[in-house]
């Protein structure tokens, strides 16, 4: 057994060594090899760059579109209305729609549940809920599903009223360049953040300002001289009374500020007409509006005047020359909320402080990944579903489970 092993081996060594003698009378060109590992390592940078690509533009077209189960809620809404028309309740509900004493909430919303989620959320926080009023603006789309469905559904004693933006009665200057619905703005924005004295960061945000749907605000409600203005994409977790108490000592607008990003910083994107660069960007989200002085200044003339100059310099697009001109025309104008009013970034930021979360009257979805959609982060998205109305044939129906 033993010699028959040794045979082995040194059989095995023999062979051994044949390849090695033949690999070496082979002549190895190291330019070829080169030249050749390049194009592999080429090739498969080109592939990584485009399913890259192909993975960004699909996670863009996913945070983008609505989803189906929801345009279905829609759909079916709609085709119920004119099927078997609710009753008209606009003529006997007016004089509560316009009533300066009461509490008025307006909210721009193309998204049925999305302002559903906030309405519930914020009278099921209120303790006097039968003198709010909540204003829905939407577009000619959306409209009449949105009125079945806040006709069909009840929060507390709150009275809902559902506005079509591209009907209402404006004067032929704000139909001309503002008629048509257009949801908060928001902007991604990177700057450098300090957690640690040893330690920086660059952070990303999504900021968020009125659109230019927001400067129909004046004329809309021209009876009414405050309201809160409230996103579409935020959960509301306490009493907002005490905002229409709030003395906002002249300013117009009561927003959270953000102070990680002032206006100097933002000098090459906003141009020159920058008076105090020290200013803190504002956020929206939960705005406390004083119309009154708002029409005393003139505030929509100057986002106008600021628009069209935009416009004129060879702006990009009309929503990027809006944004600019909204940043600009509330410079001086804003009254700082404290910090506890809004916890932002529940739609982009994984790394948010739970604890803070209770400590906040509005939890703010600003972001790319909303709760109503798949995309959405896990752990904040049961803040949002739990003022969700799912008693509704028509949910059933169109299988919508957020």
């Amino acid at each position: 057994m033993q010699i028959s092993h040794s045979s082995k081996m040194g059989k095995r060594l023999e062979r051994m060594e044949a390849v090695i003698a033949r690999a070496k009378s082979f002549v190895l060109d190291c330019n070829n090899v080169d030249k050749k590992l390049r194009q592999l390592v080429d090739l498969t940078e080109d592939e990584a760059n485009f399913h890259m690509k192909q993975s960004a533009f699909l996670y863009q077209l996913a945070v983008q579109t609505v989803p189906k189960s929801l345009h279905c809620l829609s759909m079916r809404l709609a085709v119920e209305y004119f099927r078997s028309p609710p009753p008209d309740v606009e003529q006997s509900m007016a004089e509560k729609y316009m009533n300066p004493s009461l509490q008025h909430f307006v909210i721009f919303s193309n998204n049925i549940l999305a302002s559903s989620v906030v309405i519930n959320s914020t009278v099921m926080h209120s303790k006097e809920s039968e003198n709010q009023v909540f204003h829905v603006l939407t577009d000619g789309e959306n409209y009449f599903s949105m009125k079945l469905w806040f006709f069909s559904n009840t929060y507390k004693q709150a009275t809902v009223q559902v506005l079509n933006i591209e009907g209402l009665n404006l004067n032929d200057h704000d139909k001309a360049t503002l008629s048509r619905l257009s949801l908060s703005e928001e902007f991604r924005i990177s700057f450098h953040g300090v957690d640690e004295p040893s330690r920086t960061r660059t952070r990303t945000q999504y900021m968020s300002v009125f659109s230019h749907s927001h400067y129909l605000l004046p004329e809309i409600f021209h009876t009414l001289k405050k309201v809160v203005v409230l996103d579409d994409d935020i959960v509301v977790q306490q009493d907002l009374s005490a905002l229409w108490s709030l003395d906002l000592e002249g300013k117009v607008n009561g927003a959270v500020q953000f102070c990680a990003v002032r206006l100097a910083q933002l000098k090459n994107y906003l141009g020159e007409n920058i008076s105090d660069g020290n200013s803190c960007a504002w956020m929206s989200g939960l705005n406390i509006v004083d119309l009154a002085r708002w029409r005393e200044v003139d505030l929509t003339g100057t986002f106008q005047r600021l628009l069209q100059e935009h416009l004129n310099g060879g702006e990009e697009s009309f929503q990027a020359a809006s944004v600019r001109a909204s940043l600009l025309a509330f410079q001086d104008l804003v009254h700082p909320l404290d910090d506890t009013w809004m916890l932002s970034g529940l739609g982009h930021d994984y790394g948010l402080n739970i604890e803070a979360f209770n400590k906040a009257a509005v939890l703010h979805f600003n972001g790319n990944m909303k709760p109503w959609i798949d995309l959405g982060i896990p752990k904040y998205r049961g803040y949002w579903k739990r003022f969700l109305i799912r008693e509704n044939q028509f949910m059933s129906d169109c299988n919508v489970n957020p």
